[in-house]
């Protein structure tokens, strides 16, 4: 009886010798060397796995790096410090570019921005631009307010205050994630030193504009025509600043009859 049954536990035991031995070659044999240097470069990472970088996550990021070239100055959330140990890493000197922020381009707060219907729906930007009318407010191109944007934030920095959303650009980091979410295309990356800003999206002009909103783009184009280093032109029926070229002086403020143009 005993023999009967320590036969099968040896056959099992020598034949679980013989599978792991030639498991271990085999893992030994084909195994696919991965670069020291993308650990090294992963430990530089903060592990947020925002996606910022345009890659999966800081893994991916990672490997982009060594096997593709992937930029050094990618990861909005680490940095110029990230940067840095990253091209140490690498053996190489990054040149730092300037940090972008998330910016809503729409002033339509509850106190200026006219509602077309009282909206008793699912509390989604989402939902909400896909019914008739493409939201509860008068002006069909502004931020809805329901908080898509907040929702994707890892960081805590967008925040919906008076019927529209906020950016708190301590707390930002550029990952473009609310920008994604953002059903009506009202939020922008932009670079942070660019202070003098348009917040509208409308496509309205004139008399239908303040129809709309008390604090609309009018298409006017006069910041257009005052800017004197030519930073400013009509992106449809809304004024748009190139950063590379404004000097932020403030002449376009002074001319905008809306006041959407403003030092923020």
């Amino acid at each position: 009886m005993f023999v009967n049954v320590l036969i099968p536990i040896l056959i099992l035991g020598v034949l679980g010798l013989i599978f792991g031995v030639v498991l271990g070659f085999a893992a030994k044999k084909f195994a696919v060397k991965q670069d020291e240097r993308i650990p090294q470069l992963r430990g530089c990472l903060p592990g947020a796995n925002c996606g910022g970088c345009g890659y999966a996550g800081c893994d991916a990021y990672a490997r982009a790096i060594v096997e593709d070239s992937a930029s050094l100055d990618a990861c909005p959330v680490g940095g110029a410090s990230v940067s840095a140990q990253l091209a140490q890493v690498m053996g190489v000197e990054v040149t730092q570019k300037e940090k972008m922020v998330a910016f809503v381009q729409c002033s339509g707060t509850f106190d200026v921005a006219y509602q077309k219907l009282a909206y008793s729906g699912i509390k989604s930007c989402i939902e909400a631009s896909v019914i008739p009318g493409k939201g509860p407010k008068s002006c069909e191109y502004g931020c809805l307010g329901f908080g898509c944007c907040v929702d994707v934030c890892q960081f805590d920095a967008v925040h919906v205050t008076n019927g529209i959303a906020k950016v708190d650009e301590s707390k930002c980091v550029g990952c473009g994630a609310c920008v994604s979410a953002c059903p009506k295309n009202v939020i922008r990356l932009i670079p942070q030193s660019q202070r003098v800003r348009v917040a509208c999206s409308g496509q309205d002009r004139g008399r239908d504009v303040k129809a709309l909103c008390q604090a609309g783009c009018l298409g006017c184009t006069l910041c257009v025509k005052t800017c004197p280093s030519g930073a400013i032109a009509m992106e449809g029926n809304v004024a748009r600043i190139d950063a590379s070229l404004c000097t932020q002086c403030g002449l376009c403020m002074e001319k905008c009859p809306s006041n959407v143009i403003a030092r923020c």
